[in-house]
C-alpha cells in the first residue's frame, strides 16, 4: 500500500466514525495534496460536514467535492405494478 492509500483509508475511517457524518458510502481518493470525495448523501448539511471532518483530520489537503445531494423521502403518488 502507498502512503496515499493509507491516508485515504484513514480519512474513510474518520468519515465513518465521526458522529457528524457516520458516512460509509462516500468514496475517498487521495492524489498528492488533494482529496476527492465522491458519492451521494441525503442533504447539503451532510456534504458540508464531510469536508469539515476531512479538514479536521488532514488540514493540509485540498478537498475536491464531487458529492451529490440525493434527498431521501417518502415516495410520492402510487406505484403501479404490471
Amino acid at each position: 500500500m502507498t502512503a496515499e492509500q493509507y491516508l485515504a483509508a484513514r480519512l474513510r475511517r474518520a468519515l465513518a466514525e465521526d458522529p457528524r457524518t457516520t458516512e460509509l458510502g462516500v468514496r475517498v481518493t487521495v492524489r498528492g495534496d488533494h482529496v476527492l470525495l465522491s458519492g451521494d448523501v441525503a442533504c447539503a448539511e451532510r456534504r458540508d460536514e464531510l469536508e469539515a471532518v476531512i479538514h479536521d483530520v488532514a488540514p493540509e489537503l485540498t478537498v475536491l467535492d464531487d458529492v451529490k445531494v440525493t434527498p431521501v423521502g417518502e415516495p410520492e403518488g402510487r406505484e403501479e405494478l404490471r
